[in-house]
């Protein structure tokens, strides 16, 4: 650096005396020629062949055409008795590597003159220099010149692209905080960019769309499920896809999936994907499910078997994070509960022995019919006494031998007792207790989730060039200025902003940025518009009366009137012919109460306001039926006339516009809704129950995947199984040279219920799930089958009835005893309306995490490296 710049104190304008005397004594030459006026290009191009002020001659180096005395070189090489050059800014300790700097602009690019006429300054292997700059009016002219008399340098530049990338990534995270993702992915420009593209609304809607698609073509494909009736004595011929249709649909899907998984193995990066086992099954899934669909399309669709129609649900487990949680909460069960099924099975396997003993074969035929029926073999007995456990067969299992002797009732007692009070009721219990913590657990994971990613965004911002290098903080204008870019709700940026505009300082701490986004943790509260302010005293009294609760109280007496007086008509024409019914009574009662509807709703929005009172949803619910109800009264009159007696509208085509009239008459019952919010104890288990619904989506999800590929697995093992014999509706049909009893699988005419096609399937299932009866499927699959079918049935009980339905007991059970406990916490207002989600739900019982936790985590990100 020139010395005299050196020692050069700043003057009252802030600007050093160097710049002041440079400013007096510089020289502009009168030409372009001689070194004169500047313009564009004349830094490198100095006159030919003169070596003077403008130029570089043969022996020394280019200077730029300023006068010898008070000029200032922009750039020298170094060791040649002149200023060293300007090295690039050192990043303070909390900024990362600063990017390249760009290379200098060709000689072409920087204005007029010949080319060979230009030339740049040598410099050495590994000096670092800025750019030649152009003098300050150029550089105001284009928006380069700083004001304090500086120069942009490229150093500047780069700064300036880091700062845009930090912001990019306080942005990125701060996303990832708002959705509970994980942040360990790539963090540089091109990838975030491809990172905010793969999470945005489209891309996920498309992914959805072809999960759904994929896992629809079930339905169509062969066999089709495409009939009016899954009845095997009625089906007519299904309609089948021709090859190669779903065929093209399932390759779409898969390419879909295929830029799904190299999307998300490239942002997570290639050390992280060899730890992400999901990933990894992901890609092996897609193999084996392109390589069934060239193995299918070899042989022409003709092919019994599709193993990737069995890999399908997979795509449905790996999209959902809380689906996986699931899995891995279940998987970490299986130990305690395998050992209560254990005990099960000793249980089943030593009364089974006791049972074959206990009714062993006689001489009296008459007296063995406990043996003949229940207990004639070893899989009989067994089937029978599993059976038991789910008391489906119960009384019918004992009736033989308890007709013989009171006695034997003591053994069926017992049995019950020990099995399915005791043990199926110790297997639901440590299913709870497992499960009693897992929605805290993944609820307290998601919160540090969300505080890590505020946490990596303070960090990335704090390494902003104008942040103070000896502190760590936050500027309150780059934090709005990623509030401004990053995809949050409204309410909470709001929020936040109206939180900064009320700060006083300029920068902000840790906790203080941590402490604006606690915003995100509070529950979404939705208030209602203000009614309408009337200056008249008389409708002022009007909006009070019919504002009132008690009008809509009212309400809901004429509404259970209304239900009461259809029910009353119904069961009184029951039994009557349609054309000895007489319809004046209940058509003149439906007049007046959808006219009283009708002024119920006018008088509401008068006295609520139209916005207020569609703002409440049992209002628009409301709203809509009497709309409805007044459009169909309408054209009832405009088609059959005004009641009178001896009034019978005739029916046109399946149902009559009067039947429609009165079915959506009973719709009305809903009102009864409302009264719900005032009944403590009821809203409490609604508001439990709808939690569960909204929020609890992953469980439903792992019921879908097991149901689909139990469906698949079936329709392989038995499609065209079930054959109907020539006389179904016998009481005793014959079959076999045997005379099957009542209650079998043909005498109750469970025809529907078979594996025929996918949706005959999935209600055979879900049929089986419940129990009832399921001892029907068992003995006619493996007649019409194989023996070893009830093995299936068997393993579809125990992972949908014990093990799902048990998991879903235990949620219910968590979730209502915590609103339990929280009852009389929260005084309900009458105005406003919390939307919780889960995430909420336990948000006063989390543990926040340390510092030491979250810098701990930051310090580990693969791809993220922090300097303190």
């Amino acid at each position: 650096m020139d010395p005299a710049l050196a020692k050069a104190k700043p003057t009252s304008d802030g600007i050093n005396a160097s710049d002041n005397r440079f400013k007096k004594e510089k020289k502009y030459p009168s030409s372009p020629a001689a070194a004169g006026k500047w313009r564009p290009g004349d830094e490198c191009r100095g006159s030919a062949g003169s070596g003077g002020s403008g130029g570089r001659s043969a022996a020394g180096p280019w200077v730029p055409p300023f006068p010898a005395a008070g000029h200032v070189r922009w750039a020298e090489p170094p060791g040649a008795g002149r200023a060293e050059p300007r090295s690039r800014p050192v990043p303070g300790p909390r900024s990362p590597p600063l990017l390249p700097v760009p290379p200098r602009p060709a000689p072409s690019q920087l204005g007029g003159g010949a080319a060979g006429a230009r030339s740049v300054v040598p410099m050495e292997a590994g000096a670092e220099a800025e750019p030649l700059l152009p003098p300050r009016r150029w550089r105001a002219g284009r928006g380069l010149w700083r004001e304090r008399g500086g120069a942009r340098s490229a150093a500047e530049d780069v700064a300036g692209a880091d700062n845009n990338l930090y912001i990019t990534q306080a942005i990125v995270f701060i996303e990832d905080a708002i959705q509970y993702r994980s942040i360990n992915h790539r963090v540089d420009s091109k990838s975030l960019w491809l990172y905010r593209w793969y999470y945005s609304r489209t891309c996920q809607w498309i992914l959805s769309l072809t999960i759904t698609v994929i896992l629809a073509l079930a339905f169509i494909e062969e066999p089709s499920s495409l009939t009016v009736t899954s009845d095997v004595r009625y089906r007519l011929p299904a309609w089948n896809p021709p090859c190669g249709l779903t065929e093209s649909i399932e390759l779409l899907c898969f390419l879909v999936f295929v830029v799904d998984v190299s999307v998300k193995s490239y942002l997570i990066g290639w050390k992280e994907f060899w730890k992400n086992k999901w990933l990894m099954a992901y890609i092996l899934m897609l193999i084996v499910s392109l390589a069934d669909w060239i193995v299918s399309l070899s042989f022409f669709c003709k092919e019994s078997v599709r193993i990737r129609r069995l890999l399908r649900p997979f795509f449905l487990l790996q999209n959902s994070s809380m689906m996986k949680k699931t899995l891995k909460s279940i998987n970490s069960t299986l130990p305690e509960m395998a050992s209560v099924v254990l005990l099960l099975a000793v249980h089943l396997s030593l009364f089974t022995m006791f049972a074959m003993l206990l009714f062993a074969r006689t001489k009296d035929n008459q007296q063995d019919k406990e043996w003949a029926v229940y207990f004639r073999n070893l899989p009989d007995s067994l089937t029978s006494l599993l059976v038991l456990l789910t008391t489906a067969n119960n009384p019918d299992v004992m009736i033989p031998a308890y007709s013989k002797n009171r006695a034997y009732s003591i053994f069926f007692i017992l049995f019950t007792v020990l099995g399915n009070l005791f043990l199926m009721n110790l297997l639901t219990a440590i299913i709870y207790n497992q499960f009693r913590g897992y929605l805290l657990k993944s609820v307290q994971s998601s919160l540090f989730r969300r505080r890590l990613g505020i946490r990596a965004a303070f960090e990335v911002l704090s390494s902003l060039k104008e942040t103070p290098a000896q502190q760590s903080c936050v500027s309150v204008g780059a934090l709005l200025q990623v509030l401004q870019k990053a995809e949050m709700d409204s309410r909470c940026k709001q929020a936040i902003m109206r939180s900064l505009k009320m700060c006083s300082c300029d920068q902000l701490s840790a906790a203080q940025f941590q402490k604006l986004f606690e915003e995100l943790d509070k529950d979404a509260i939705k208030q209602h518009p203000p009614s309408p302010e009337y200056q008249s005293h008389f409708m002022q009294k009007m909006q009070f009366a019919f504002g009132h609760a008690y009008f809509g109280y009212l309400g809901n007496v004429v509404a259970l009137a209304n239900i009461i007086s259809i029910c009353v008509v119904l069961v009184m024409d029951a039994d009557k012919q349609p054309s000895e019914r007489d319809d004046f009574f209940l058509g003149a009662i439906n007049c007046f109460f959808i006219l009283y509807y009708l002024l119920e709703m006018l008088l509401k929005i008068l006295a609520m306001g139209l916005k207020r009172y569609l703002s409440y949803p049992s209002n628009r619910f409301d709203g809509l039926l009497t709309v409805i109800l007044l459009i169909l009264e309408i054209a009832t009159f405009a088609v059959y006339g005004f009641p009178h007696p001896g009034w019978r509208p005739e029916f046109m085509g399946l149902l009559s516009l009067w039947d429609m009239v009165r079915l959506v008459n009973m719709l009305i019952v809903f009102r009864f809704l409302r009264i719900i919010p005032n009944m403590k104890f009821m809203a409490l288990v609604v508001t439990t129950l709808l939690d569960l619904v909204k929020n609890l989506r992953a469980f439903a999800g792992i019921l879908v995947v097991v149901f689909y590929a139990f469906a698949i697995t079936g329709i392989m093992l038995f499609k065209g199984a079930v054959v109907p014999l020539g006389n179904t509706s016998a009481a005793n049909t014959t079959h076999d040279n045997g005379t099957l009893q009542c209650g079998t699988y043909e005498q109750l005419e469970y025809w529907p219920n078979n594996f025929d096609d996918f949706a005959a399937a999935v209600v055979t299932l879900w049929n089986v799930m419940v129990v009832n009866n399921w001892q029907v499927f068992l003995d006619a699959f493996s007649r019409y089958s194989s023996p070893w079918a009830k093995i299936y049935f068997v393993a579809w009980w125990l992972i949908s009835s014990v093990i799902w339905v048990n998991l879903f007991v235990a949620l219910l059970l968590e979730n209502f005893i915590h609103k339990w406990d929280r009852r009389c916490q929260r005084e309900s207002l009458l105005d406003i309306e919390y939307q919780r989600t889960v995430e909420l739900m336990f948000r006063d019982v989390l543990e926040e995490p340390t510092e030491e936790e979250l810098m701990e985590k930051l310090h580990q990100h693969p791809h993220l490296h922090l300097c303190r």
